[in-house]
């Protein structure tokens, strides 16, 4: 008879929103089916980005969602962090790896009008809003698309978790917000989507953020217990895909406050001898601020391993630094920078 698995303690960390709660739930419930043996504690905090409700999310930086969390696992009060992947930096800390990803919920973007536009009727999609129509988002990825597409629309920020931003939409003057589809799925707030966005739309797509609709799954990098724990929840097609996608990010040294937009789909391949090739389509857009610039690119191939999936988000990052993307970026920056300097100096 097979001994009894050794009893074990698992800390895990996450935000204390609803949204990251459920998330965290969800991951939890899919590990106790398989280690019934596994105690999981959850402790939930506010990071610096739950806190700062005014700020805007460009001048808080990188790891406004995570760094907290991530200091308290390379401190070992944590075992592990469940994060939305895409508020997680492409580059963590020492010690730091993305163990798993889980698989992914919707990841497009998607329309909600406010109460006011849904009783009325008239508006059914982006395109059917008014020139000079204001719609919120924190974003700037979804506001320099959109501008790009829609430059008849005013966009404003709209801060605060999922159960605020519909709150402000339905209260605040917005004619409509942008959210992500799979947080409003999550939290049953379903019915509230009117349209979903993606590259396909009529009238101009709109690619997602990296990592958008999957969760990543953070441990201390000499945790093997805990990497081979976490495999019965790992989701490979979604965990591939995400690599690639964030790899794009990192070669052109953005992160979620600058305007790179992906999409990525596994598409049909022919059965071959050892069985169906695995092909990534991989799509990528860099954006200027005001839309009037955008360099959009593509690339497909077949993707078996997480460094094929490096490799190729690499190659389509450098040919859209190429074609332009890398001065759009710098331009951001330098613009922010002297804004930067420009408050420093009125203090």
């Amino acid at each position: 008879m097979a001994p009894h698995p050794e009893p074990l303690t698992v800390k895990v960390g996450t935000r204390r929103s609803a949204l990251a709660l459920r998330q965290t739930d969800q991951v939890i419930d899919a590990l106790k089916q398989a280690h019934p043996h596994i105690t999981f504690e959850v402790h939930a905090m506010a990071t610096m980005g739950d806190r700062d409700k005014t700020t805007p999310l460009p001048a808080l930086g990188k790891g406004l969602w995570t760094s907290e969390l991530e200091a308290k696992l390379v401190s070992r009060e944590l075992d592990m962090v469940v994060h939305s992947l895409k508020d997680m930096p492409t580059t963590l800390p020492p010690g730091c790896v993305l163990g798993c990803v889980t698989g992914r919920e919707d990841r497009r973007d998607v329309l909600v009008f406010s109460k006011r536009h849904e009783e009325e009727g008239r508006c059914k999609t982006l395109g059917d809003l008014p020139e000079g129509a204001v719609v919120g988002t924190s974003s700037v990825r979804r506001a320099a698309q959109l501008k790009r597409r829609y430059p008849g629309l005013v966009f404003r920020d709209v801060r605060g978790n999922i159960e605020t931003r519909l709150r402000k939409c339905d209260e605040e003057g917005y004619d409509a917000i942008i959210l992500a589809a799979a947080g409003l799925l999550r939290l049953d707030y379903g019915k509230r989507i009117a349209q979903f966005l993606d590259s396909s739309t009529e009238g101009g797509g709109l690619l997602h953020a990296v990592g958008q609709g999957a969760l990543g799954l953070e441990v201390r990098e000499d945790d093997e217990r805990l990497k081979d724990l976490l495999r019965v929840v790992e989701d490979t097609p979604t965990m591939l895909a995400c690599f690639a996608e964030r790899s794009v990010m990192r070669t052109l040294e953005g992160g979620c406050s600058v305007p790179i937009g992906v999409e990525t789909s596994w598409v049909e391949a022919k059965e071959e001898a050892g069985g169906a090739k695995k092909t990534l389509r991989l799509r990528a857009t860099v954006v200027s601020l005001d839309g009037s610039e955008a360099v959009d690119g593509e690339k497909t191939q077949e993707i078996t391993s997480l460094a094929q999936a490096e490799t190729m988000g690499k190659e389509l990052a450098e040919k859209l630094a190429g074609m332009g993307a890398q001065k759009i970026l710098d331009d951001i920056n330098k613009g922010r920078a002297l804004g930067t300097a420009l408050k420093v100096s009125d203090a």
